[in-house]
């Protein structure tokens, strides 16, 4: 008897080998419809491929990321068999599944493609989908397989086939064509019904710009065409939103060639929009018992090699900047760590005053490449809402927890609900990755897997993405629409207090090593922002509007009434503005709409002589007329409203 354990934990038998698919039918035929691949244990393999011992197996299908990573695989094969038939003698480098769809590198010889080809494409892939070709897998020998490929003249496969062992080598077949392919795939092509080609540019072969340049065909497809029509639309909604628009158009922040790539400009409205941010920070970490702390931008290249920043990023990081001294050299600082580390080192600390938790807006500078910068989610110079907690290791979990909660407020401020979180661990097939023995890792990953699920995280576990010195918790959030983003970081490290030497005094008198919690609820400030821009369109949160009113008065005569309900606004920290322009009030109504201005204050002469406004709010239309005071309240118990709840 084959034992198959599902997710749910419970077992079900089966007398001879059996594939996922026949344990689909075996639970429902809904499911039997649905089902697009198996994992196996922790291998995701094709539903056909027999299962010939006990195994843990969890049947994927289009909800689950390995079910859409298997579909899009599946797919690129489809793309190539069509780029085949309408492109007799092509050849074919990679064709991986991403983050939305898929890709594949191809070589067209002196053959062009370009956006006007892209409909004979799709419509030939739908053609040959409709054929229900199914996806055959086929174990061959390395020799078999070099024959094919030169026969084929595909230098690009037989490049490939130079890295693999004998024995390992898999072809998948599917109607006419054939490809070098570890799979998994779909059972067959009818499952794709709708594809759409999304954009086509260069890539050299594997990736080194001494190699030709293929053809990159970027395409996208899905089970039913509603789903690709909803897509097309959240990619138009998505255009709309895009932070370097928003961020350009609110007057939030800019680039300059002469300051440099990757460097943003904060504009005055991005600058109270940070500042706010800020503030909204440091309160929440004075309130969770964190001490400021300030560092410099730059450091000696000692405090890198230390802490082994400068063996893992040296690379990646600016060129170090070298003083009239022979022999010594500075870097800009990559990292806020090591800094804080020497802060905890300035005097003996006891076991009586830990945790120590050090907290600092830092500057940081990496050198990312000039093709990987995009607006403010990628860029060279970047703070970190950065804190580094020192603590005894029977405190832990305790303050992992509390950091936590500390993420979780952040995200229900700002309206960010559905998020995941991800352990992030390191790889246990190739440790040379990182620093510290296998006690500290084992130490640090069971306690980042208790805090998690002692607060009843939805939790996804990812081998090999840990960070070089410990293991980490990271939250992935959706956005409006839908996409995940990498927001805000916990991880614990057992590995630079040792490097660093850091001891405090225990109840025993004996001296001990502290641990060390790094944590960024926001992450990146910039790339914070960029996605809250993008979340909530540029409509932010009452509390964080960089212009939370405008008044508008009718007319000249109102201009000082106008001021002095501005000035008692600003009395009550409410930021705006007062257009005072000699324009309609309409104009002026659409204008303070353009901007995303949170509320619209009319005044006029029955306002000056009631001492009133008329509200307006942004994307509501008319709240009709309130004393000042009034307005003031009300402002003031909407945003207590946002940030108590």
């Amino acid at each position: 008897m084959i034992n198959i354990t599902l997710p749910d934990g419970s077992v079900r038998q089966y007398e001879n080998a059996v594939t996922g698919l026949e344990i689909a039918q075996s639970i429902s035929e809904g499911l039997a419809r649905n089902v697009l691949a198996a994992k196996v244990n922790d291998t995701v393999w094709d539903l056909t491929r027999p299962i010939t011992e006990d195994a843990a197996v969890q049947l994927l299908t289009w909800n689950d990321d390995l079910g859409k990573n298997t579909f899009w695989h599946s797919s690129a094969h489809l793309l190539a068999e069509a780029l085949e038939a309408l492109y007799p003698g092509v050849k074919f480098g990679i064709g991986p599944p991403i983050e939305n769809g898929f890709y594949y590198d191809i070589d067209l010889g002196d053959k062009q493609f370009s956006q006007d080809d892209f409909a004979k494409v799709e419509q030939k892939m739908l053609e040959l989908a409709r054929n229900k070709a199914e996806y055959k897998r086929q174990e061959v020998s390395k020799a078999d397989a070099i024959a094919y490929f030169k026969e084929k003249g595909d230098e690009y496969k037989l490049d490939l086939l130079e890295g693999l062992e004998d024995g390992s080598i898999t072809f998948y077949t599917q109607g006419n064509f054939v490809d070098l392919c570890r799979g998994p795939h779909l059972p067959n092509t009818g499952f794709i019904k709708a594809a759409k080609l999304m954009n086509v540019a260069g890539a050299y072969w594997r990736g080194d710009e001494k190699n030709k340049q293929l053809t990159r065909i970027y395409a996208i497809t899905f089970p039913k065409q509603k789903e690709l029509t909803e897509y097309l639309e959240r990619l138009e909604e998505a255009k709309k939103r895009d932070h370097r628009k928003l961020g350009k158009e609110l007057e939030l922040f800019a680039f300059s060639e002469k300051v440099g790539m990757g460097l943003p400009l904060w504009l005055p409205k991005g600058t109270l929009l940070r500042e706010r941010l800020e503030q909204f920070m440091r309160k929440a970490q004075m309130r969770a018992g964190y001490q400021p702390v300030v560092t410099p931008h730059i450091a000696s290249k000692e405090l890198y090699v230390t802490s082994g920043h400068y063996e893992k990023y040296g690379a990646d990081s600016f060129q170090p900047i070298k003083t009239p001294n022979e022999g010594e050299e500075f870097f800009l600082k990559p990292m806020n760590c090591p800094h804080h580390c020497e802060i905890y080192k300035v005097r003996p600390r006891s076991y009586k005053e830990l945790p120590v938790r050090l907290a600092e807006f830092g500057t940081v500078y990496r050198y990312e490449q000039s093709g990987e910068l995009h607006g403010l989610t990628r860029v060279r110079g970047f703070t970190q809402d950065d804190a580094h907690i020192f603590c005894r290791p029977d405190q832990v979990k305790e303050e992992f927890i509390k950091v936590i909660d500390l993420v979780l407020y952040v995200f229900k401020a700002l309206g960010f609900e559905d998020y995941t979180a991800q352990i992030s661990l390191r790889d246990p097939e190739n440790k040379a990755k990182y620093i510290g023995s296998d006690e500290a890792w084992e130490k640090a990953e069971c306690a980042i897997i208790e805090a998690a699920t002692e607060k009843g995280l939805r939790t996804v576990t990812e081998l090999g993405e840990a960070a070089f010195y410990g293991p980490k918790l990271d939250f992935m959030v959706k956005d409006a629409l839908g996409r995940k983003w990498q927001l805000g970081t916990i991880q614990v490290d057992y590995n630079l207090p040792e490097r660093f030497q850091l001891e405090y005094i225990g109840a025993d008198n004996a001296k001990h090593r502290p641990v060390m919690i790094h944590r960024a609820p926001f992450g990146s400030l910039e790339r914070f922002v960029a996605v809250l821009i993008e979340h909530c369109a540029g409509n932010f949160p009452l509390w964080l509007s960089p212009e939370q009113f405008a008044i508008l008065p009718i007319s000249e005569k109102y201009h000082d009434f106008a001021q002095e309900v501005y000035e008692r606004l600003l009395q009550h920290d409410i930021r705006g503005f007062v257009d005072n322009r000699d324009e309609k009030i309409g104009r002026k109504i659409r204008d303070a709409e353009v901007r995303k201005v949170s509320y619209m204050l009319i005044v006029g002469e029955k306002e000056q002589e009631s001492n009133s406004v008329s509200v307006r709010r942004h994307g509501e239309g008319d709240l009709g007329s309130m004393e000042v005071d009034a307005f003031i309240q009300l402002f003031q118990d909407k945003v207590a409203g946002i940030l108590n709840n």
